[in-house]
């Protein structure tokens, strides 16, 4: 799919990973729809922007919110033919802690906001693009939803945040299937360890540790690299149905 001109969803997109998206796509001439729920920066960013960028305070696990985000998409730019899934949330505990079982309502809500919040937006988006007529590849649309390496190498403390990027992973490929029928690529992306607020709230000898485990380059990755993958996914029409490691050889090790 050629960029320049696309219109795209970002949710996540005020900041890490998902902001580096919109400041990418908006240097290829793509109009951006903000979703997040952090309105201070989302709408720094957008404002940044001016007229190609919108945002909309959203929770990804709301059908209701996400919905507004996709008409804004429509009202504003004429349509929607790229989604980008970044918003999640890392919240960690231990199965069994020093204060107790894991509180089974942190499991939950990580589950709901990783991996049940990236299928409504998958689910809705999807059915805004299979309304879009085709291009000369047959396409109609290119999702691409965030992962991670935890998702393979789950570190102790992370059984929540593993499970819900691991099932992004696995219902990729069946989605992808699926939605073959009316020309939508579906690709997930599975970073290792980037330079997002979260990673950057960690003190510099902690980061300085991170990036001493990962092979080659041995650095943290950039939110740019990010967003370049998921550019030339979408620019790739053959790519489909695929998770992929952005990581640097990295492997986890256990804690």
């Amino acid at each position: 799919m050629d960029i320049q001109g696309q219109v795209a969803l970002v949710t996540g997109g005020a900041s890490g990973l998902g902001a580096a998206c919109v400041r990418r796509f908006v240097g290829q001439e793509m109009k951006v729809v903000i979703l997040d729920r952090d309105v201070e920066r989302g709408k720094a960013l957008a404002t940044e922007f001016g007229e190609g960028v919108r945002f909309v305070q959203a929770d990804v696990s709301s059908e209701v919110e996400v919905q507004a985000a996709i008409n804004l998409a429509q009202e504003a730019f004429g349509g929607l033919n790229v989604a980008i899934n970044c918003a999640g949330v890392a919240w960690a505990s231990r199965t069994v802690g020093k204060e107790g079982p894991h509180p089974l309502d942190l499991f939950e809500s990580v589950i709901r906001i990783n991996l049940i919040g990236t299928f409504n937006v998958i689910r809705l988006t999807a059915a805004r693009m299979s309304q879009n007529a085709p291009n000369a590849h047959g396409e109609r649309g290119v999702i691409i939803n965030t992962a991670s390496v935890a998702a393979f190498d789950g570190q102790i403390g992370q059984a929540a945040y593993s499970a819900s990027k691991g099932g992004i992973v696995s219902m990729t490929l069946p989605i992808a299937r699926e939605l073959a029928r009316v020309g939508i690529r579906v690709m997930t992306i599975a970073p290792g360890i980037f330079e997002t607020p979260m990673v950057g709230a960690m003190t510099p000898e902690v980061q300085a540790s991170l990036a001493s485990q990962i092979p080659f380059p041995s650095r943290l990755g950039k939110p740019d690299e990010y967003a370049q993958l998921a550019q030339n996914i979408i620019e790739h029409p053959y790519l489909n149905g695929e998770v992929i490691r952005l990581d640097g050889a990295v492997r986890m090790q256990p804690k």
